[in-house]
């Protein structure tokens, strides 16, 4: 028993012996799912600094397929590591189940929590580190790890490390003792190092909070079992660690009212914070609902969401990616003689906030003016000062009207204009039909009109709608600036001034064809039911879709009043969530209970549209203009950031200049076959592939491909990145058209695959790229290279008619 520790039935609880067989189990499935599946569970082996004769496993599961339901994952852990020993393995330690942020998934709205989880709630304050694990190796040594790694070359192992060895000594016990209490129990001890002198994050830690916070104690088994709060702060007291601060609370209203009220100032006693985790458990006995707005746990197991703030949190954080994308940029243009840094380059969803663009047009010239105060910035040091000189230049007159520049009067709106920014596929007309079932909002759709000029009808519907309604959804794409321009001038002569709400899908955070896959998928599974885009045979939707991604206009904060940022793969629940969040937010209405907002999302699932344009007959241009000239796998990457990450690039003058000039292909893919190679062959393998390609393209959901991007290629007229080792993810429907597609690729065409990046000029053709890559291959001298190390891409193989 724990010296400080009552003899409590929790503890009992969860002292148990070592060996667990359902921790072999889940050890066993991530060991076949990273042999079948690598892009969703990797595993890499470290040898135990304690005891290098033990291999510890570390297993990372790919972070973006958390929010895919059903999970493709055995357990929702983010940090596990394991051993073998005759077959048989150990969890050694396990982080905790991936939590998520109010709005992010089903189970985590404000209504799916009230109705699935039970009291008390208690919220602890989300420290702002990075995670550290402390377990038991052996009965007498430990092992500290970050979230995924450890080892002599992981700095924040090693220094979190140097902090317990301190708090062991000065408590006058022994890593063995630590250890054996550990081992004893089956625990990782949870912790967050937020130590500035070694590694800057957002918020500032003064000396009395610096070291290892210590937030958790959980049992290293397959399901996800924790310590209470009581608990995990008396092993704190007695062995050293900071303790984490927390509030327990009995209700669901407590909490939100709790979160609210710090959320006017971004602070906690004084001090700033960046949320809460909140730890509950899931009801006895919840009540059935969707599969998304179900914890996915069972009755009576704990569960944890976290509330995040926007200020000063999200706003601080985005003031340091700014400066590391100026500093990149600046970097990239060492030799030349502008510096290459600007506010046009930056992305627009960063300076959605007006004091952000003030700080951007700071730090531009203190970047100029004091480089040397950005030597360390890259590496996480200086953060803060930076930050802080800024605010006390804010605070001066020169500052105070620096910021007055960029910053939109504060307007009394009367009513407001909600407007989609999107493209085909994201979801919007749906969100549109839910939100205006739920609080009766006016809503019209430009779809519905069908007349030749049908832009002023549409205008002129949304101006009408709000004569009588004080909130309108103008439900179209608003893709383009010049739409929301329009929206403005159409409801400028209204006193007081309308307010123009955007919800806004951003597309710059995803490669283009991570974006057209998903739009198109959803495109395809709407079927007819839509009044004017509609899948067909020859998949012209796809066409259309790559127009819409190609022409798409970013959002610029000054074009709107309110910003409400969303997630393009969010499913309809998540996004009724968000969508909703923020109308109590911003327009002050009721938060509306479970079952409304349930009902809204079925009724906007069983919408049908009164009226459907009709299917118009192609004409002959039409059908050769649909006729594919090559088919091509679409990659899920997005070269140029990868590209940019790549050190032996940063001199590269041709780099620097297809990056300067735009030149960088906006559609990037993989060449499998082109029309041009029809009939030019004697054998009839190329046939053969268009053929393969045909029938994958034509499949209503079709498989799905992994690849890996090897080097970047390049001489004096075109860049390109070589593409390795392609297999199948999954297969789409019925067959296995794609295990044979994989099959029949020839050693010929393996050795020419590449993504061509860009070319010098317009004269130089991208097809160079194919010889420039074929001759590498077999004379690594002929053109200059440069590893990417593994980088890993999935894409699908569609026709591509330009």
């Amino acid at each position: 028993m724990l010296a400080g520790f009552s003899p409590s039935s929790a503890i009992r609880r969860l002292s148990r012996m070592v060996t667990d067989t359902s921790a072999s189990s889940l050890i066993k499935e991530l060991v076949e799912l990273s042999s079948k599946q690598r892009k969703l569970v990797r595993s890499s082996k470290y040898a135990a600094p304690a005891d290098p004769a033990i291999s510890i496993t570390s297993w990372k599961m790919n972070e973006v397929k958390y929010y895919t339901v059903p999970s493709p994952f055995p357990t929702y852990a983010r940090g596990i590591f394991s051993t073998e020993q005759n077959g048989e393995h150990r969890i050694v330690a396990r982080g905790y189940d991936k939590f998520f942020n109010i709005g992010e998934v089903g189970w985590c709205t404000w209504p799916a929590i009230e109705a699935h989880t039970a009291a008390p709630y208690t919220l602890s304050l989300k420290s702002n580190g990075c995670i550290i694990f402390i377990a038991a190796l052996s009965p007498d040594k430990l092992l500290v790890t970050s979230k995924h790694s450890l080892g002599p070359t992981n700095t924040h192992a090693v220094t979190g490390e140097r902090w317990l060895r301190k708090y062991l000594e000065q408590k006058g016990r022994s890593e063995a003792d630590l250890a054996a209490v550990l081992w004893k129990n089956n625990w990782t001890a949870i912790s967050e190092l937020c130590d500035d002198s070694f590694e800057e994050h957002v918020l500032a830690y003064p000396p009395e909070l610096t070291g290892l916070h210590l937030h958790g104690l959980n049992e290293n088994t397959r399901a996800f079992k924790t310590l209470p709060q009581a608990d995990v702060d008396a092993f704190a007291d007695e062995w050293g660690f900071i303790k984490t601060a927390s509030v327990e609370l009995s209700s669901v209203a407590q909490v939100r009212e709790f979160a609210d009220e710090c959320s006017k100032t971004g602070s906690w006693n004084g001090q700033p914070v960046e949320g809460f985790v909140v730890r509950t458990q899931v009801a006895p006995a919840p009540p059935e609902s969707s599969p998304r707005s179900t914890p996915p746990y069972p009755p009576g197991s704990n569960f944890f969401f976290k509330i995040k703030y926007e200020e000063p949190y999200l706003k601080y954080r985005d003031w340091r990616e700014i400066t590391k994308m100026l500093l990149s940029m600046r970097q990239g243009n060492a030799n030349q003689t502008n510096d290459g840094m600007s506010l046009e380059k930056l992305p627009k969803q960063k300076l959605r906030r007006e004091e952000t663009q003030a700080y951007a047009k700071w730090v531009i010239e203190e970047i100029r003016r004091d480089p040397e105060a950005f030597a360390e910035y890259a590496n996480n040091k200086g953060i803060i000062a930076i930050r802080e000189r800024f605010l006390a230049f804010a605070q001066t007159d020169d500052g105070k009207k620096s910021v007055q520049e960029v910053v939109k009067p504060v307007k009394d709106f009367g009513k407001t204009v909600i407007l989609p920014v999107a493209i085909p596929g994201c979801g919007k007309t749906m969100l549109s039909l839910a939100l205006s079932r739920l609080f009766g909002f006016g809503h019209t759709q430009s779809d519905d009109v069908h007349v030749k000029k049908a832009a002023p009808i549409f205008l002129k519907n949304v101006v009408d709608l709000l004569n009588t309604n004080d909130v309108v959804i103008a439900d179209k794409n608003n893709h383009l600036v010049q739409h929301r321009q329009a929206l403005r001038e159409a409801t400028a002569e209204f006193d007081p001034p309308v307010r123009l709400l955007a919800l806004n899908w951003a597309m710059d955070k995803y490669a283009p064809a991570t974006v057209h896959r998903i739009c198109s998928d959803r495109v395809q599974g709407r079927g007819s039911n839509h009044q004017t885009l509609r899948p067909d045979s020859a998949k012209s939707h796809e066409d259309i879709l790559w127009m819409f991604i190609t022409k798409a206009e970013p959002l610029a904060p000054a074009e709107v009043d309110e910003v409400v940022e969303m997630n393009l793969e969010d499913g309809l629940e998540e996004a009724v969530a968000r969508a909703v969040e923020a109308c109590v937010r911003v327009l002050g209405v009721a938060p509306p209970d479970q079952a409304a907002v349930h009902e809204a999302i079925e009724y906007a699932r069983s919408y049908t549209p009164a009226v459907k344009k009709p299917d118009l007959l192609p004409s002959k241009k039409d059908k050769d203009a649909k006729k594919p000239r090559y088919f091509a796998l679409l990659p899920e990457v997005s070269v140029e950031t990868t590209l940019k990450n790549v050190e032996a690039l940063a001199q590269v003058k041709f780099w620097t200049r297809i990056r300067q000039e735009k030149r960088i292909a906006a559609r990037p893919h993989i060449t499998i076959v082109h029309q041009n190679s029809i009939g030019s062959q004697s054998s009839g393998d190329a046939q053969a592939l268009w053929e393969r390609c045909k029938r994958l393209s034509e499949m209503e959901q079709p498989p799905l491909f992994q690849f890996k991007l090897g080097h970047v290629v390049w001489n004096d007229r075109v860049m390109a990145v070589t593409v390795d080792d392609i297999e199948l993810v999954e297969e789409g429907g019925e067959g296995h058209h794609g295990a044979e597609f994989v099959a029949g690729l020839e050693d010929e065409l393996k050795q020419r695959l590449h993504v061509t990046v860009g070319t010098r000029d317009p004269n130089v053709p991208p097809v160079e790229a194919k010889a420039m890559v074929a001759q590498w291959r077999t004379n690594g001298a002929s053109a200059k290279s440069a590893p990417l190390n593994g980088v890993i891409g999935v894409g699908r193989v569609k026709r591509m008619t330009v």
